[in-house]
């Protein structure tokens, strides 16, 4: 073993990292090093530390255990995640259609290394197998260091999208399979300890067989991290939870299952459920459906920090029936559940899925009887940026995008009279 204790062997080995360390051609050491932001050429030769002899590096091992992204031939982009661009493509050494994420890396964010949220991304799919969570294939690599793309199977369609271009909505028995999926999804990520923690229609995928997916996780997070403040202005603001909105540091599965409820909302009645304007709006918004939370229904709820800096409008009544004048009593009973102010008492995804609301008529249909539709996400009006109707739906997550690239939490009164577009026009 050896001895690094003393000042001239320390000075020896800290040369000689210095010197050959992550050297990959011969132009780096005439340059010694002097610009480190440069692109890494990928190519050369590599020292060995006991001869200090260079070795050519075998043309199949210049990306080490990653394939070139060359590899892939781009067909159209698909839309943006919440950090990273998503492209169709095709696997040109298996000629299957796969979706191409490009990990979004902020220049001065990666002087300090890879980016957190697309290492967590990363870390929870590999993890994950199952039919209703996208599968993570494999990460490619390009010419430099911030070329770094996730390879996805490909989902022909996105919820936001069919919601947007339907002719006619989805009927009830087609939303009981979405739902049931979704919520399978659920089971499965909550019961590994995993939080999405920025479920929405858009982050849905559908593929032509009725399979839904569970997408983008660049914001997942794992429950042992639930103890540690998180920043609570993150979840799309339309399917934020109200513990969030007051302030709350820590979070739980229960954040996913009240996006949940906002989800079969949506579904149920065509259009965004809570299209809150701005966090005063989007609790003024829930308010009016589920009434005043009180500390008799919340024991949590006067402690909360953003509870202290105002007076809420008292408004007693729970008005879901009056939403969905159509549901049944287990329909009703199954989004108050979804509903409850109290995240302790909001209902599991274990525990929606035995609703007696999935067992009554109309029943729900196969995944493989659902209807097929157009590839709207293959088009070039969305390929070009975000830009039509999908816009809208995508334009509340501004907010949430501009506070992680701004570096602060967004307070109620940095967004009290902000403007967000809504998606469709009531």
């Amino acid at each position: 073993m050896l001895d690094v204790s003393t000042p001239s062997m320390t000075a020896a080995i800290t040369e000689t990292v210095q010197r050959y360390v992550f050297v990959t051609d011969s132009s780096a050491v005439s340059s010694g090093f002097s610009d480190p932001s440069r692109p890494v050429q990928r190519k050369g030769s590599l020292m060995n530390f006991r001869t200090k002899e260079f070795t050519e590096i075998p043309p199949k091992d210049v990306f080490g255990k990653c394939r070139y992204v060359s590899s892939f031939q781009k067909c159209n982009r698909v839309g943006e995640g919440t950090y990273g661009i998503v492209f169709r493509a095709r696997d040109t050494v298996s000629n299957e259609t796969v979706a191409l994420k490009k990990v979004r890396i902020d220049q001065d964010i990666f002087k300090d290394g890879f980016p957190v949220s697309g290492l967590r991304e990363i870390q929870i799919l590999k993890n994950c197998k199952h039919e209703n969570v996208v599968q993570l294939k494999e990460v490619v690599v390009g010419n430099s260091l911030e070329s770094i793309f996730l390879v996805m199977e490909f989902c022909e369609q996105d919820l936001a999208s069919l919601l947007d271009n339907m002719d006619s909505p989805f009927t009830e028995s087609q939303v009981k399979c979405i739902i049931i999926q979704l919520l399978k999804g659920l089971k499965y990520l909550h019961s590994n300890y995993i939080i999405h923690r920025d479920l929405k229609v858009s982050n849905l995928l559908l593929t032509d067989k009725g399979c839904l997916k569970i997408a983008d996780f660049g914001l997942a997070r794992y429950v042992s991290d639930s103890d540690k403040p998180m920043t609570p202005g993150l979840v799309t603001l339309w399917y934020r939870p109200p513990e969030l909105l007051f302030g709350a540091k820590t979070q739980t599965t229960a954040v996913d299952m009240w996006a949940t409820g906002c989800i079969l909302g949506e579904l149920l009645i065509h259009k965004p459920l809570l299209p809150g304007l701005s966090e005063i709006s989007q609790i003024e918004l829930i308010i009016n459906l589920l009434g005043t939370p009180t500390e008799s229904i919340w024991p949590d709820y006067a402690k909360l920090p953003m509870v202290q800096n105002f007076t809420l409008k008292m408004q007693p009544y729970n008005n879901l029936k009056s939403k969905f004048p159509f549901l049944s009593s287990a329909g009703f009973r199954l989004l108050n559940y979804l509903f409850m102010y109290n995240p302790k008492n909001r209902a599991t995804a274990d525990e929606c899925l035995s609703s007696t609301y999935f067992k009554e008529a109309p029943l729900p249909c196969d995944p493989k009887l659902m209807p097929t539709f157009p590839h709207h996400r293959d088009l070039k009006k969305t390929s070009v940026g975000n830009t039509g109707d999908h816009s809208k739906r995508t334009s509340s997550s501004t907010h949430s995008r501009a506070s992680i690239d701004g570096g602060h939490v967004p307070t109620i009164s940095d967004l009290l009279g902000s403007l967000i577009k809504k998606r469709r026009v009531d």
